[in-house]
């Protein structure tokens, strides 16, 4: 399975991103994370989408403003970011796993991104 990333950028406080991350190479079934890692800060959890039934999980200090979907394909998982703050400065990965249900921890994922800059200006 290979992941590509893209979408990152540099955008103001209170502005919006959209993230893609397109899979290759099996079936979609899936579960698929999004995890970044802030400067100097080890790797977090920040949303996952299971497979089959597709459903989504946030850490709490997103909730009301990302939105983790896939599209019709199956194959890419978004993950809309709306009123951006500094804190979410990041390089964004996205993951994959084997397994259908979403997890919350790396260990879950099988497959890694090689990341995408967000950047959110003061």
């Amino acid at each position: 399975v290979q992941l590509q990333a893209f979408g990152g950028g540099l955008v103001q406080a209170g502005g919006s991103l959209r993230l893609s991350c397109a899979a290759s190479g099996r079936s979609f079934d899936n579960a698929m994370g999004w995890f970044p890692q802030a400067p100097g800060k080890e790797r977090e959890f920040v949303a996952a989408i299971s497979g089959s039934d597709e459903n989504t999980y946030y850490t709490d200090s997103v909730k009301g403003r990302f939105t983790i979907s896939r599209g019709n394909a199956k194959n890419t998982v978004y993950l809309q970011m709306n009123n951006l703050k500094p804190d979410d400065t990041a390089l964004y990965y996205c993951a994959f796993s084997y397994r259908n249900r979403l997890g919350f921890s790396e260990s879950w994922y099988d497959y890694w991104g090689q990341g995408t800059q967000v950047t959110v200006s003061s």
